[in-house]
């Protein structure tokens, strides 16, 4: 990883603590997978945008609800519970 590449994703990961008022450091809890069989939905707001199939990394259980991830994009955003497969 380019010195680059390592302050960008720095900055994301500043911008998401902002965004979403996380604080302390982002540690993944698990790994999850979208349902294949969901409806994709593009992301808006705080949502992230789903695609079938896509493995998630789960940032933290918000609610029963909602899940707070990340793709493999690393960007950050709520998903619902319900979309959700464990791997």
């Amino acid at each position: 990883m380019t010195l680059k590449e390592c302050k960008k994703e720095e900055k994301m990961d500043r911008e998401f603590q902002k965004k979403f008022k996380f604080e302390g450091s982002i540690n993944i809890l698990t790994q999850m997978m979208v349902d294949p069989a969901a409806t994709e939905k593009r992301g808006g707001g705080k949502n992230l945008p789903l695609r079938r199939g896509e493995i998630l990394d789960v940032i933290q259980f918000t609610n029963q609800e909602q899940i707070l991830c990340r793709n493999s994009q690393r960007r950050y955003g709520y998903v619902p519970r319900a979309v959700m497969l464990p791997l």
